[in-house]
């Protein structure tokens, strides 16, 4: 028997409901999740000013919980800046250019480099430093722009980001809305990733190479212009130009440092916390060294410079990530912290006390649970950005696992790979925009063009996670 539910449950119910509504209309949804936790600080103090109190303290919760992420991200992309304005960049793509011999091998070739660069620099930053060399290098060997656009946005934005096995910000904020270890959640990922984007990237080149035989997709002269301008990534700077030798340099230090990185975490088993830091240390000294070769006696300012653009951009991915979060933190580990000792006696928290009461109401099954979750992540990502509401697909998942008796890791994962691959830039067009600048596509063609791959996947996705359950 769980415990009795209270009003404590009931506004908290009713307020994920209101969230998922909110979403399905395209809305954002910061507003109802600080009424939502107002209201829940009422429900459980019944004081007017504490529920104020609490609305702030919950959001420096969840900053303090989501912190790591937000720096780890704004500081590669400081160093993607870097990497860009001062060309090492094109040196460290270059390789792969001679790889590139046919419209086949561009496509295969630009999404593996878009995925690998994409776990350690995030989609974003790695959109405008592959597209810049590697789209000139896809037109001449006949494959079209849209094909270009389609691979580095499944590959990247899709596989890389659904995992983000390396920086490991979709994961945390999943396993916290779950209230299970990152680790758990990184690790129930990996088959449906795999699956997702087998699946995925394989139908998407079929239906292009269809089309290119038929004449639908040609190579157009002016997609060859690449409106650099437009991302938000790159920009012009007046520092010193490096010789070739130095580019070159870089070009193999970078890589080299990471997989240094990756041997670290391995052998002395880092994860969660400790494997961003890695990451993110080791990005910010070769923001600092770059910066040092590249200004000179003007690095102490650019070095700052770059932070300052970094963190601009982190607050802006997360900025509308905290209050959602901050709600669904009171699911489970917030609501104590936020709070106190106020919720029922004997109570495991909010989420897992709803998920023992709907096991001992309705008759659930893995397929209902798999569905639900697929479902609900797709949902959360309708706004585009992927990340608002996985704390949401976590929180759902744990419910069902509670339910069931499934795995609430794998249930978690499959929410977080729907919330990524609908939200975060394969789907919602207002989220493809950087990949079809840079590409000179249009982005509603792309979302169109990448809707028929993304909804087999998530199908067959769905399918496999009811088995791994």
């Amino acid at each position: 028997m769980g415990v009795e539910l209270n009003a404590l449950h009931g506004v908290y119910l009713i307020f994920i409901l209101m969230i998922i509504a909110i979403m399905v209309m395209r809305r954002d949804t910061s507003l109802i999740c600080i009424v939502g936790i107002f209201c829940i600080g009422f429900a459980a103090t019944a004081s007017v000013y504490q529920s104020v109190m609490g609305v702030f303290n919950s959001l420096i919760y969840a900053i303090k919980e989501l912190m790591g992420t937000i720096l780890i991200i704004s500081v590669i992309s400081a160093m993607s800046k870097e990497l860009l304005s001062s060309g090492i960049n094109e040196v460290m793509v270059h390789p792969f250019t001679k790889l590139i011999r046919n419209p086949t091998l561009a496509y295969w070739v630009i999404g593996l480099v878009m995925m690998v660069i994409s776990w350690f620099f995030w989609p974003s930053p790695a959109v405008a430093l592959l597209g810049a060399v590697l789209l000139p290098v896809a037109l001449r060997v006949k494959l079209p722009a849209m094909g270009v656009a389609v691979a580095m946005n499944l590959f990247g934005h899709g596989i890389a980001l659904s995992g983000d096995y390396v920086i490991q910000g979709a994961p945390k904020l999943t396993a916290d809305g779950a209230g299970i270890p990152v680790g758990d959640v990184v690790s129930a990922s990996i088959p449906l990733v795999f699956i997702m984007g087998f699946v995925t990237t394989v139908i998407a080149f079929w239906f292009l190479y269809r089309d290119m035989k038929k004449g639908v997709l040609v190579v157009e002269e002016n997609t060859a212009s690449i409106q650099q301008e437009n991302l938000d990534t790159a920009e012009s700077d007046s520092g010193k130009t490096l010789s070739r030798k130095t580019k070159i340099f870089f070009a193999v230090l970078v890589p080299i440092l990471f997989l240094v990185d990756i041997v670290v975490m391995s052998v002395v088993k880092l994860q969660g916390g400790d494997a961003t830091a890695l990451i993110g240390g080791t990005a910010l000294f070769i923001l600092i060294l770059i910066s040092s070769f590249t200004y000179g006696r003007k690095s102490l300012e650019k070095i700052t410079s770059r932070f300052i653009d970094g963190m601009q951009f982190g607050i802006k991915v997360f900025g509308p990530v905290i209050p959602v979060a901050a709600f669904f933190y009171l699911g489970d580990s917030g609501f104590i912290s936020i709070f106190g000792e106020l919720l029922p006696k004997g109570s495991h928290g909010l989420v897992n006390d709803l998920g023992v009461a709907l096991a001992n109401t309705v008759p659930l099954n893995s397929a209902v649970g798999a569905v639900t979750a697929t479902v609900v992540g797709a949902i959360t990502g309708l706004d585009g950005s992927g990340f608002s509401g996985i704390s949401l697909a976590g929180s759902i998942a744990k419910l069902f696992s509670a339910a069931i008796g499934a795995s609430a890791a794998t249930l978690t994962a499959l929410g977080q790979v729907a919330a990524i691959w609908v939200g975060g830039g394969t789907l919602i067009p207002w989220a493809l925009i950087p990949v079809a600048a840079i590409c000179g596509v249009d982005a509603f063609e792309l979302a169109r063009r990448n809707l028929k791959p993304v909804v087999i996947g998530l199908a067959i996705t769905t399918i496999a996670a009811v088995f791994l359950v």
